[in-house]
């Protein structure tokens, strides 16, 4: 029976036959350059449809199994960490590098946890996001981890997931600065591993209790 292919980061399609890939780009910032070379690699191959996905990335839709080592091959990107238990994403609202609202830097600090945490096995799937402001484009609160962005700095919440039993994340500090941010971050990474649990991190808040968790992990 057809499955996903982990090593190839090959996602099966709905037909049983075919299969996505997703490069990465993070935080969906990518140039025109590497927009063509994923288009002519969706032609080349004679993909079914190019995706927009939830994670910002852009999906290759409807490769066949023989031509996705190819594919890989002629993008020259590394996959993005769409399937398995790891760090899956870490989503980036524009900040202060683009947007008029942003009050942090979004952009600067979702980079570095992406160049750090992306990919990274854990017992669980687990998510990132980082807003540079309250408005939250980037959706922290139903992150794993969330970063939000305030006048007085960032504010950290952990436990979120959207899913088909929703949890907002709760808040466990504020008013952080980046070099705070990922120092914490660290430290409920290293919990993650610690524990072990194959659930997602707001179940095992649940379990164990809030004031427990921030305990475990130095607050």
């Amino acid at each position: 029976m057809a499955k996903d292919l982990l090593d190839k980061g090959a996602i099966l399609q709905r037909d049983q036959e075919t299969y996505a890939i997703a490069p990465h780009l993070p935080g969906g910032i990518v140039s025109a350059e590497t927009l063509r070379k994923i288009a002519d690699v969706a032609e080349k191959y004679e993909a079914a449809t190019l995706k927009v996905t939830s994670s910002q990335r852009v999906a290759i839709v409807g490769l066949k199994e023989e031509d996705i080592d190819n594919a890989w091959d002629d993008l020259g990107i590394k996959p993005g960490a769409a399937i398995g238990l790891c760090v899956r994403s870490i989503k980036i609202c524009p900040g202060t590098t683009f947007c008029k609202r942003g009050q942090q830097d979004a952009v600067g600090l979702g980079l570095k946890l992406d160049e750090k945490y992306h990919g990274m096995a854990l017992p669980s799937k687990f998510k990132m996001a980082v807003s540079g402001c309250m408005n939250s484009c980037s959706e922290p609160a139903i992150k794993d981890i969330g970063v939000m962005g305030t006048p007085k700095g960032y504010t950290v919440m952990v436990g979120g997931n959207a899913a088909i039993k929703p949890r907002i994340a709760d808040i466990i500090a504020d008013e952080l600065s980046e070099d705070e941010v990922l120092d914490l971050v660290d430290k409920v990474i290293s919990f993650c591993k610690t524990n072990g649990s194959k659930h997602r991190l707001g179940r095992v808040i649940n379990e164990m209790g809030l004031d427990k968790f921030k305990a475990e992990v130095g607050l």
